[in-house]
């Protein structure tokens, strides 16, 4: 009777495999249509989620033969989706990064799996897909998934949409927070539509950092309209919920990273001196005063300064 039930069991295991695996695509020769296999995909997500990689943790964490990764990421590598840089600590290692074109790669990805499990869960009643996921969650209890050790947001490159809620999100955080007018809304847009009309991808970058699916936090990048070899920083943001994750910092450290790689001599940004968080930032990562002025902006006595930074 033991063994009965016991093999009863078994094949009901092995039949939710077999129907799950059909379900959610692995069978597929390509992830969601796109040039990835599934293992490739799974490296491309975890470069994604991690702030700092080596081919080891990689390794490690999705179980994967170090050859087998070696080989991955050196594709990679020739097709411009990843770069290496020595760690500090450790000249024998390299701290592994999506490029621009591999975030690209990754937000393809990222938006086309959501995409497709969003249309599997809409076949459901609210109450099913409640259901679902509670179920998800015991086999996961059950079995004991392990925790995915990843930083808690991701950043990507801009996309369609991320524009108006920039301008959204700073009209509406610096009204509630420092009583500012619609006028610094109006020069947030003016900036933003700027960088879209004028967009330089070769010299300039916008970072949106995402969390569990929403926006949180945003960074530009763009040329000195007047000096040249100098970058601009602009349009810093972190959502109240997400602060305290590290995004501010991980911003502008893209910033500093993508400014030197550009070839830029200094970065350079005005900000105000009521912006305290923002302040501590630039001043951990080596920026410094170089000049301050009082103004009345937004509604408000200010004191605007200027910061910049030699790369």
């Amino acid at each position: 009777m033991v063994e009965s039930r016991t093999s009863h069991r078994i094949e009901a295991v092995r039949r939710f495999n077999r129907f799950y695996t059909r379900q959610i695509g692995v069978l597929k020769e390509f992830l969601l249509r796109s040039p990835f296999p599934l293992t490739e995909a799974r490296v491309i997500y975890e470069l994604a989620h991690h702030e700092r990689a080596t081919a080891s943790v990689l390794a490690q964490e999705l179980e994967l033969d170090a050859g087998y990764l070696s080989r991955i990421l050196a594709r990679f590598e020739s097709h411009g989706l990843v770069e290496k840089t020595p760690c500090d600590t450790d000249g024998r290692r390299n701290i592994l990064a999506l490029t621009e074109a591999g975030q690209q790669a990754f937000a393809k990805l990222n938006a086309d799996s959501r995409a497709e499990i969003g249309a599997m869960l809409a076949n459901l009643s609210e109450q099913d897909q409640g259901t679902l996921v509670e179920a998800m969650h015991t086999i996961e209890r059950l079995l004991g998934a392990s925790h995915e050790h990843k930083v808690p947001y991701l950043l990507r490159p801009h996309q369609p949409g991320d524009m108006g809620w920039v301008v959204y999100r700073h009209g509406a955080l610096y009204s509630q927070e420092y009583g500012w007018d619609e006028r610094f809304e109006a020069l947030v847009a003016s900036i933003v539509a700027g960088f879209v009309e004028n967009f330089d991808p070769k010299r300039e970058r916008c970072w949106i950092a995402e969390k569990d699916g929403e926006n949180v936090g945003s960074v530009f990048l763009v040329k000195h309209p007047e000096r040249d070899g100098v970058a601009k920083l602009r349009l810093l943001l972190v959502e109240p919920a997400a602060r305290g994750l590290g995004i501010g910092s991980r911003l502008v450290q893209e910033c500093l990273r993508f400014g030197r790689l550009a070839g830029y001599q200094k970065i350079t940004l005005w900000t105000n001196d009521c912006l305290h968080a923002a302040r501590r930032i630039y001043q951990n990562y080596g920026f410094t005063v170089i000049a301050s002025e009082p103004h009345h902006s937004f509604g408000h006595d200010l004191v605007g300064e200027t910061w910049e930074i030699d790369l």
